[in-house]
């Protein structure tokens, strides 16, 4: 019986084995859950060149964006688990968006394959607010009537504003958006006062159709030097972006290590990760496992702020 059983385990294992040794075979598919224009969408074209390049395979970027992102991420959940759909996301759909709705997948369950990269928000403000300094515009928020963009409701920027309300002791108006490109339009035609930017915002304040009041890292960014961190007005204030790769629950455990494999790859060249720095995206990979561990702590961490915010999400 012993040996049988170990026949019938083999069995089960060699098409798994094959399937990782043959991967990829066809080209992949990676879902951006957001519209075209933000640091999502633009990190996943900046891995998907050099990642096809390396793999032989074309690396086909898809907008499915909707619901702060959490459609994208369903559509990936549904999809086979052979390696050849892809998502690139971030916290808003997997460590904040638990405690905001009822998702139609569990984050955790997921495939989780690595922190891609990681990257201050960049509060961003119409170039004609009166404030021109951090103590400015926290003073200014406390008469009231500011309101601030993000790229959709339950996003990791809604709750770095919801933080930033609660440790500064003011409360800005969130003004959700179906994702950051028309927020940022928003933001450059001054419907609204301020924004919590992604480093696609960096266009704009380059261009002049904003200003950078702060960055939400614990220090200064090299990136924007002359800018000041929150924490410099609001002390212990932190609140950094990243993005993660994930593929659908029940990939082969060889598949995700050989798509790990590769993106450490694409993220260790060094022209690769100029780009990438040079676009304010810092690689920040991890081994999968350090990264689930990741998740469940930034899982808790935005739990806490839900709970003070008393926040809801009807979609």
């Amino acid at each position: 019986m012993a040996i049988a059983r170990r026949t019938a385990l083999g069995l089960f294992a060699a098409p798994a084995l094959a399937s990782a040794q043959t991967w990829p075979a066809r080209p992949i598919r990676l879902i951006v859950p957001f519209p075209p224009g933000g640091g999502v969408d633009l990190t996943a074209r900046l891995l998907a060149e050099p990642l096809g390049r390396n793999i032989g395979q074309s690396v086909v970027v898809e907008n499915r964006g909707g619901a702060g992102g959490v459609i994208g991420v369903e559509a990936l959940s549904h999809a086979a688990p052979d390696g050849y759909t892809l998502s690139l996301t971030g916290a808003g759909t997997l460590t904040v968006g638990p405690h905001l709705r009822q998702l139609p997948y569990d984050p955790l369950a997921l495939a989780n394959i690595t922190r891609l990269v990681r990257m201050p928000f960049i509060l961003a403000v119409r170039t004609d607010l009166p404030a021109r300094t951090l103590p400015e515009f926290i003073a200014l928020a406390r008469q009231g009537r500011l309101r601030y963009a993000s790229g959709g409701a339950g996003t990791s920027q809604h709750l770095t504003g919801e933080l930033f309300n609660q440790m500064a002791g003011v409360r800005i108006e969130h003004v959700p958006y179906r994702g950051t490109g028309p927020a940022l339009n928003d933001l450059a035609a001054k419907v609204v006062d301020a924004y919590y930017g992604d480093p696609a915002t960096l266009t704009l304040i380059n261009g002049g159709q904003a200003r950078a009041m702060a960055v939400t890292s614990p220090a200064r960014w090299p990136l924007l030097p002359d800018t000041p961190a929150v924490a410099e007005a609001v002390p212990g204030y932190v609140s950094e972006n990243w993005y993660g790769l994930v593929a659908p629950a029940g990939t082969p455990e060889a598949i995700q290590d050989r798509i790990h494999a590769e993106v450490m790859r694409v993220l260790n060249d060094p022209a690769t990760k100029r780009r990438f720095d040079e676009a304010g995206l810092h690689p920040a990979p991890m081994p999968r496992a350090e990264y689930v561990a990741f998740l469940r702590a930034d899982t808790e961490v935005w739990g806490r702020v839900v709970r003070a915010g008393n926040i809801r999400i009807n979609d």
